[in-house]
């Protein structure tokens, strides 16, 4: 039985599309980064934490296995978290405007004999935003509770003139890699039909 372990409805809409069958697993997993710890892995340990504390909850279950994902904005070194009121987010945006930074997803699937990671990184190009764009997207509400304080699947679409990576990466769940992870743990959509692989 497979199980994501997030409170995030992106996250668990993306893996709705790779066709599977999960429980969720509602976590709240302090994100605070360690002096001296790269960008690249704190976003792996949190993810891996996610994972690693949904498997806790679970261990009951046959042949449980979990995902943990955690997605960051990075520009240059500084990680850009959800943004803790509108200000905080118009900041965010303001720092963005015109600038390329990246996203890094990271996904640990765990399960009581084994565990494994996979990381995506994608670098989204911003346009020059003016104020009124950022006080119009901000006063939309879109921007918190986001990494970064933008949404690319909504209103800050219109703001990416470049990506270089996985689009639902950029969303919280890159889906290429969490396909191939999951199938190390022999769940497919076949599987879960119980059709042939």
């Amino acid at each position: 039985m497979l199980y994501l372990a997030s409170q995030s409805p992106r996250r668990a809409e993306l893996l709705t599309r790779l066709g599977l069958r999960f429980g969720r697993i509602d976590l709240d997993i302090p994100e605070h980064r360690q002096p001296g710890e790269s960008a690249e892995e704190y976003v792996r340990r949190v993810a891996r934490e996610k994972a690693g504390a949904g498997l806790l909850q679970v261990m009951s279950t046959p042949g449980a296995v979990v995902l943990g994902a955690d997605t960051e904005v990075v520009l240059g070194d500084e990680v850009f978290g959800k943004p803790a009121d509108e200000a905080d987010a118009a900041a965010m945006l303001c720092r963005l405007s015109g600038r390329t930074h990246r996203v890094i997803s990271a996904l640990s699937v765990v399960s009581a004999a084994r565990e494994a990671q996979a990381v995506s990184v994608s670098h989204v190009t911003f346009a020059e935003l003016s104020d009124a764009d950022i006080a119009d997207y901000v006063a939309s509400g879109e921007a918190m509770g986001k990494a970064g304080a933008y949404a690319i699947q909504g209103r800050a679409e219109q703001f990416v003139v470049r990506l270089d990576g996985s689009h639902s990466g950029v969303m919280g769940l890159p889906l290429h890699e969490t396909a191939k992870l999951l199938k190390e743990f022999g769940i497919t959509a076949a599987a879960a039909r119980g059709a042939c692989a």
